[in-house]
């Protein structure tokens, strides 16, 4: 794959701009372990490659273990390796991701309620909007992913 153009340096403001939403997420509370596999399974679900590879090597880093990076895309079957509240936060990531076919039904909205305060699920749906945002940009002009690189 090679890349289209650099996107960070043709609208460094626009970027710094989405970064913006990045850091404003990342002080948000959330856990970054949590953070970062909502990160993975929306970029998974888009087919990012650049954005998969960051993330999984960024659960490596943070101590998150190889079985449950693997596992993060077939989460419902990955057991205990997934608490509830983690639970919850991949399955609104993927309800919001395809928001265009699942049109975030009640169901979802009251299954994600019962671990995430309106803050959190405010702060949650933030980076789930940031990382599609992300994704769009990395796919749409071919970011190498630095395991490819």
């Amino acid at each position: 794959m090679t890349e289209r153009i650099d996107y960070k340096e043709i609208a460094p403001r626009g970027m710094k701009a989405l970064g913006g939403v990045h850091v404003y997420v990342s002080q948000a509370g959330l856990a970054p372990e949590l953070l970062t596999a909502v990160h993975l399974r929306v970029s998974l679900i888009n087919g990012c490659a650049y954005c998969i590879d960051l993330h999984s090597r960024e659960l490596r880093e943070l101590g998150v273990s190889n079985e449950k990076i693997a596992l993060v895309p077939v989460w419902p079957e990955g057991g205990d390796l997934f608490d509830a509240r983690e639970k919850a936060a991949l399955a609104w990531a993927e309800t919001v991701t395809r928001v265009s076919t699942t049109g975030i039904p009640d169901s979802d909205y009251e299954a994600v309620r019962a671990h995430f305060d309106d803050k959190e699920l405010v702060d949650l749906t933030l980076a789930i909007a940031m990382m599609n945002a992300y994704n769009r940009m990395a796919i749409s002009f071919r970011s190498v992913p630095a395991g490819a690189a």
